[in-house]
């Protein structure tokens, strides 16, 4: 086996980030890693397919570091673009350790705050930006950045700047920076936007594909439970915060409101210390409850998606999707909260009826079905109140009308409601049998 130091010497990186990689505990490069640096270094283009999880944030900033050498002059020469300001932290955290014995400087800006403090930042000298696309234009036409050095430009989780609209953005950014320059382009995967997004962008590119496109890593344990309504939901999830021993969890929502509605129910039952994340909260509320989770002073974090990414944690033991996302890939980004550093994690899957839809195109985007477990006999299965069954098959006729516009809708069938629904949740009890 490679010795730690041995294996990250092949890259050729300069002493003072080969001490920092190995003072951070970093031992064999990963798969993106070890195909990433060298193409890097050496000039290349890069379209980079890499689940979240897989060190690709280090991948490109070593090869970065190590090109940029020294600090030089006032004006950036690299920027690094991501979607959330979440991220832009985790990024400027991981930059901060890597580039600590160097004299190399970077500012972090996004939105939320005012932008005085991070132009004063940028004013005192800066060799990398690490932005939104928003911050960075809003900036830019403030007069207070020079752009004309930027030599190198990474765009990371290129998919979810895709789902996130910031395709206008991002070609009003390539029409302010030099044309000639090294272009990043990383992404958990592949679709068609993703893909447009390239051809715009990269130039001759090298493809690195370290996993099968939205493969969730071989270290995460997944397991789909089929539940009738929110209040099981509740129930299942309360059961396995009693019955399970975790480290951290983390609980995705698709919506605000249902993150707030399980923050107040953990109140209720006394689960102990939890916070809630999502786009209603406050920067600091939101920085202060993630770094009360990375420090494991509070183990249960609950969370929307946009607001839940670039948090990198390396004990996560346990995901849950409280619902499913309306964004597949993000599914992929989900349960990547766990099992990362090769540690072993596990995802819990909660699907009602009316969900079943989703969960069959992200089953088809990570080309596996999950495995599915009976809801355990110590969980109480409540009556599912007539306003939801309502809502659930208004839901699903929305569905069956998407793939069908002719198809005329449940309300227009013989068989009542809760009649049609229970055939739906039978259905989906036969498949629980069958796995």
């Amino acid at each position: 086996m490679k010795s730690e130091k041995s294996s990250f010497k092949q890259f050729k990186l300069n002493r003072q980030i080969l001490e920092a990689v190995f003072e951070v505990g970093y031992t064999d490069p990963t798969p993106i890693q070890e195909k990433a640096i060298p193409a890097i270094l050496g000039g290349h283009d890069i379209f980079g397919i890499a689940q979240t999880g897989t060190g690709k944030t280090a991948a490109y900033l070593l090869p970065i570091l190590m090109k940029l050498k020294y600090a030089q002059g006032h004006h950036p020469r690299c920027i690094i673009l991501a979607p959330t300001r979440e991220l832009i932290m985790q990024i400027f955290e991981q930059f901060k350790v890597f580039a600590k014995n160097t004299d190399l400087r970077a500012v972090c800006l996004y939105g939320g705050i005012g932008a005085k403090t991070q132009i004063e930042q940028i004013q005192e000298g800066a060799d990398v930006l690490i932005t939104t696309t928003g911050r960075l234009l809003e900036i830019y036409h403030k007069e207070a950045l020079f752009l004309r050095d930027i030599n190198t430009l990474v765009l990371d989780e290129a998919d979810k700047m895709m789902d996130m609209g910031f395709m206008p953005q991002i070609r009003n950014i390539l029409e302010i920076i030099p044309t000639k320059r090294q272009n990043l382009l990383f992404s958990a995967t592949m679709p068609d936007k993703v893909l447009k997004l390239s051809e715009e962008f990269l130039e001759f590119p090298q493809y690195i594909e370290v996993a099968p496109q939205a493969t969730p890593t071989e270290t995460i344990k997944q397991h789909l439970y089929f539940v009738p309504n929110f209040r099981t939901k509740l129930n299942l999830l309360n059961y396995f915060l009693k019955e399970i021993d975790f480290s951290r969890i983390m609980i995705f929502t698709k919506t605000k409101e249902n993150a707030t509605s399980i923050f107040k129910y953990f109140e209720r039952q006394n689960i102990g210390d939890v916070r809630v994340i999502h786009g209603n909260k406050g920067q600091n509320s939101r920085i202060n409850a993630m770094n009360d989770f990375k420090e494991g002073n509070i183990r249960i974090l609950v969370a929307t998606d946009v607001s839940a990414r670039g948090i990198d944690v390396s004990m996560v033991s346990h995901v849950i999707n409280f619902d499913l996302p309306l964004i597949y890939e993000d599914y992929v980004h989900r349960i990547g909260r766990t099992g990362r550093a090769n540690n072993e994690g596990v995802a819990i899957t909660f699907c009602m009826a009316s969900e079943e839809y989703h969960l069959k195109k992200i089953e088809k985007i990570i080309r596996m079905e999950i495995p599915v477990s009976p809801i355990p006999d110590e969980v109480e299965i409540v009556e599912t109140p007539f306003e939801e069954y309502q809502d659930m098959m208004r839901e699903i006729d929305r569905q069956k009308r998407k793939e069908n516009p002719d198809f005329q809708g449940a309300f227009h069938e013989k068989k009542p409601l809760k009649e049609k629904l229970k055939l739906k949740q039978k259905n989906l009890a036969k498949r629980t049998k069958k796995r």
